[in-house]
C-alpha cells in the first residue's frame, strides 16, 4: 500500500546504489588543534547515509579498510540503514579528509590519499549485474586513478538500463589538470540521467561560464533533471521542458559540512519514493513534480546544516507535510 506524502501517493521505493569514497573527515577546531575529532566523511557515503536515515532501500559500493577509521565508518553506514553486501573489505588504509571550519560556518578540506582503500578499484570489485534502479556516483571516486576509469566504465555499461546520477562535488587540490578533468567530466554527462551541481563546481570547472547555459546544454544532450546548487540562493532546476528557482530553506545555521550530499539523498529519496528514479519513471517527470522533489531535498540540506557536521536527519525528524 502506497504512503501518502505531501498531498502524492508514494510508491514503493527504488533501489539505490552509491559508488564512492568513505574517508575520515578530521574536524580540526581552531581554538585548539590538538584535538581533532574523527567523523565518518566522504561526500558518497553521506548521500548512502542520507538515503538509509530516510529509510529508501539503499546499498553502497564502496573500499572499506580493515583498520579502525575502516571499522567506524562501517558501523556508521550500518546503524544507518545501508546495506553493505557490496562493499569491498580492503587491505589499504582509510582516507583522511582534514576539516577546518571557518567562523561563518564554511569548511576547508586537505586530504591524505595516497595508496588509501578509495581508489584502488579493480573490475571484479563491481557486480555486473547489480539489481538496482539506479546508481549515484561523483567526487574522488570516480575521479582518481587507478580506480576512477574502473568506476566510469562500470557506470557507462549499465546506464543503458538504470539511471545514472552524478554530483561532481569537485575538489581542486586532488583533481590536477582543469582541461583534464572536464575531459572526463564530459564523458560521465554523457551516460548521467540526473546531474546535480553546484554553482562553485561549475566556475572551477568552468571559470566565468553562465551555469544555466551549461544546464540547458545538457539538458539539450538528453539529461533529464539537472539541479544547479547556489548555497543560500536556492537551486537552478532545469525539467520538462522548464527552467525555474527554488528558494533555500530558512535555517539556523552552524556548519554546511554535509549538505550538498544530504540534498542528493533527498533528492533521489523522493524520486525513488515517486516512481520517478527508474530510467521509464525518470522520462515522465514533470516540472512541477521536479520542484516538489527539490523543495524536499532542500529541507533535508537545511536541516544538515542546523548541526555539525555530516549529519543528515531520519526519517521522523522531517517536519511534518503540510497535506495528506
Amino acid at each position: 500500500m502506497g504512503r501518502r506524502e505531501a498531498g502524492a501517493v508514494v510508491t514503493r521505493t527504488a533501489k539505490i546504489g552509491v559508488v564512492g569514497e568513505a574517508l575520515i573527515d578530521l574536524e580540526v577546531p581552531e581554538s585548539d588543534p590538538r584535538r581533532p575529532t574523527a567523523h565518518p566523511g566522504g561526500s558518497p557515503m553521506n548521500v548512502a547515509v542520507t538515503l538509509g536515515r530516510l529509510e529508501s532501500a539503499v546499498a553502497f559500493l564502496g573500499r572499506l579498510s580493515s583498520d579502525a577509521f575502516g571499522r567506524l565508518l562501517r558501523s556508521h553506514l550500518s546503524d544507518s540503514g545501508v546495506d553493505l553486501g557490496w562493499a569491498v573489505e580492503a587491505a589499504e588504509p582509510t582516507s583522511l579528509a582534514i576539516v577546518s571550519i571557518a567562523p561563518g560556518g564554511g569548511a576547508a578540506y586537505s586530504f591524505h590519499v595516497e595508496g588509501t582503500a578509495d581508489w584502488q578499484w579493480t573490475e571484479r570489485e563491481l557486480p555486473t549485474d547489480p539489481g538496482l534502479d539506479a546508481v549515484h556516483a561523483g567526487s574522488l571516486a570516480l575521479a582518481l586513478a587507478p580506480g576512477g576509469e574502473v568506476v566510469a566504465d562500470w557506470l557507462e555499461a549499465l546506464s543503458d538500463r538504470i539511471t545514472i546520477s552524478l554530483d561532481p562535488n569537485v575538489r581542486p587540490a586532488l583533481l590536477g589538470d582543469r582541461e583534464s578533468y572536464r575531459k572526463r567530466l564530459e564523458h560521465w554527462l554523457a551516460f548521467s540521467g540526473i546531474v546535480k551541481v553546484s554553482d562553485e563546481d561549475l566556475e572551477w570547472i568552468w571559470p566565468g561560464a553562465d551555469p544555466a547555459a551549461l544546464a540547458r546544454g545538457w539538458i539539450a544532450a538528453g539529461r533529464r533533471l539537472v539541479v544547479v546548487t547556489r548555497g543560500g540562493d536556492g537551486s537552478l532546476v532545469l525539467c520538462g521542458g522548464e527552467e525555474f528557482k527554488v528558494p533555500a530553506r530558512p535555517t539556523d545555521m552552524v556548519d554546511t559540512v554535509g549538505a550538498g550530499d544530504s540534498f542528493s539523498g533527498g533528492l533521489l529519496d523522493w524520486l525513488g519514493r515517486h516512481d520517478r528514479l527508474r530510467p521509464e519513471g525518470l522520462d515522465r517527470l514533470s516540472a512541477a513534480e521536479a520542484r516538489e522533489a527539490v523543495e524536499f531535498a532542500s529541507t533535508v540540506a537545511a536541516i544538515t546544516c542546523s548541526r555539525p557536521g555530516a549529519n543528515p536527519p531520519h526519517r521522523n525528524e522531517l517536519p511534518e507535510p503540510e497535506s495528506a
